[in-house]
């Protein structure tokens, strides 16, 4: 898979091309960075929560917990395709700002649930409610970054993942214990959910006003920049349009995009696990190694891999843009993460332990940006706002899969090492459903050699 030869550029053409492309990052990306942060952050923060007190509260299992993490995707996946169907006809501004305050005032929410029946409601609404951001978003850079700029301009939206473990998993745990001293009849789990559900809502009133929905829309660039990018953009979509003619139901049928849909899930299974079970896994090191940590110092060893994991997905991807290769640069991390996620946990040390998760955090935000330029080298239109969101739908699948298995095959054997496992193997297979898929992507009627 490789996307369509860029012809050689004038000079002036280039100088064009960087001076646009960079006022355009500095007004989109640091807004769609900190609204991804605080998506993730409200998504996730369940793993911080859980044994910050919440599963002790509620009498959670570990298979509970990982239903009550794995529910969200639930609702998120039935209203995936439909939310970024609208966010197409509607627009990024509108559409985005109504998932933000939705998903806000639902995040807020958690901080009152009185029982786990009630915990897996309001995560499954929550779900329901954050339903076609992330596609939205990456729907949304192909309106403003020519494809050969698109696995950089996706890395530095998609750092938000490690930041919101490196900033927010540290975040979230001091709030709980700042909670927890403040308040005598209001645990520091609810105060963390309350805390960090309503920045969301704040964000989307910004949204609204802040975002532009098109270039051609773009007051803030001069007229001739506008032009320049305007018709940039609009002859990369007609050569899709024109080579590959998939409207709707035909992307949704795609063999390619149900194979990319499962190489999605490998990787999302591989992030999730982390997510949720690192920290339940580092506070576990007191009873292996007789380590012992306190929620604060949990949330800040659990940073430690993402800080590690945001480097490498800005320099892999930009490595990726650079090279023009998209294929190897998704399939060899996921090679190296399905390796190092089950040996870390028959490591002798936390701190051996620590580094094969740091790898395998790594692997993972490597090969997440740069998979996405994958399908747009074929998607367009109507058709690629429905076959991302059906890839990230299906692939999301993962989210539930992976805590849900991972928490059960650990209340069954007694350890987190099943578990891990079946995140290597899953990865591995990714990674091999990616090299055969190898070939860049053609119709039926067109000949793949031309």
């Amino acid at each position: 898979m490789s996307s369509r030869p860029v012809p050689e550029q004038s000079a002036a053409d280039a100088a064009m091309e960087k001076r646009t492309l960079k006022k355009v990052t500095i007004r989109l990306i640091p807004f769609i960075i900190v609204m991804y942060f605080i998506n993730y952050l409200d998504r996730t923060n369940l793993g911080i929560a859980g044994p910050g007190g919440m599963n002790e509260e509620l009498g959670l299992s570990a298979t509970q917990f990982g239903f009550a993490a794995g529910v969200f995707f639930f609702g998120y996946l039935l209203l995936e395709v439909p939310s970024n169907l609208a966010l197409h006809r509607f627009g990024a501004r509108k559409w985005l700002a109504r998932i933000l305050i939705s998903w806000g005032l639902v995040a807020a929410l958690m901080a009152f649930v009185p029982s786990a029946g009630w915990l897996y409601v309001l995560r499954f609404l929550l779900g329901v409610a954050e339903a076609g951001f992330f596609p939205g978003i990456i729907l949304y850079l192909t309106y403003w970054f020519p494809a050969s700029a698109r696995a950089r301009a996706t890395a530095l939206f998609m750092l938000a993942i490690p930041m919101s473990s490196v900033i927010g998993t540290p975040l979230s745990s001091w709030i709980i214990a700042g909670g927890n001293r403040m308040f005598e009849d209001f645990s520091g789990w609810r105060f963390m959910f309350l805390v960090e559900g309503l920045p969301a809502v704040v964000l989307g009133i910004i949204c609204f006003f802040y975002l532009t929905d098109r270039p051609r829309d773009a007051k803030w660039l001069d007229a001739e920049e506008r032009e320049w990018l305007q018709t940039r953009m609009d002859a990369e979509e007609a050569h899709k349009s024109e080579t590959f003619h998939y409207p709707v139901r035909r992307s949704l049928l795609q063999p390619r995009v149900l194979a990319l849909s499962f190489v999605y899930f490998g990787m999302v299974y591989g992030l999730y696990a982390l997510s949720f079970f690192l920290p339940t896994i580092i506070s576990g090191f007191q009873e292996t190694f007789g380590t012992e940590l306190s929620i604060v110092q949990i949330g800040f060893i659990t940073a430690i891999p993402w800080a590690f994991g945001a480097a490498t997905m800005y320099f892999w991807s930009r490595h990726g843009d650079r090279s023009g290769e998209r294929v190897w640069h998704v399939a060899l991390p996921l090679f190296i993460g399905g390796v190092s996620i089950p040996i870390a946990l028959y490591l002798n040390s936390p701190f051996t332990t620590m580094i094969a998760v740091t790898i395998t955090c790594m692997a993972i935000c490597a090969a997440l940006p740069t998979f996405w330029p994958l399908p747009q080298t074929f998607l367009a239109g109507a058709g690629a706002a429905a076959g991302l969101a059906l890839i990230n739908s299906l692939g999301n699948s993962a989210g539930f899969f992976a805590p849900y298995i991972t928490g059960g095959l650990a209340e069954l054997t007694g350890t987190q090492n099943a578990g891990m496992w079946v995140v290597g193997a899953t990865m591995i297979a990714a990674g091999i459903v990616t090299l055969i898929l190898k070939a860049a992507p053609a119709p039926d009627n067109v000949d793949p050699a031309t």
